[in-house]
């Protein structure tokens, strides 16, 4: 497989994410896909530190309720 990756700054807050993948062995032709990504304003959590842990779920639920409960007082 031959994979590459591009990531281009758009804009101040912007990065388009390209990728090309080459794998004769998988695929009947390259294919390739782009992503438009964002600037986050919070705290960036990787995916696969928390692959599987259901429970993380819940627990981003229960704190987005207590910000929404404590910007609600103020």
């Amino acid at each position: 497989m031959h994979l590459i990756e591009r990531f281009t700054r758009t804009g101040e807050n912007t990065i388009m994410y390209e990728f090309t993948v080459d794998d004769p062995t998988a695929f009947t032709r390259v294919w390739k896909g782009e992503i438009p990504l964002t600037k986050a304003s919070g705290p960036l959590y990787e995916y696969a530190c928390h692959e599987g842990n259901y429970s993380m779920e819940g627990i981003l639920k229960g704190a987005r309720a207590q910000e929404k409960a404590a910007a609600e007082r103020h």
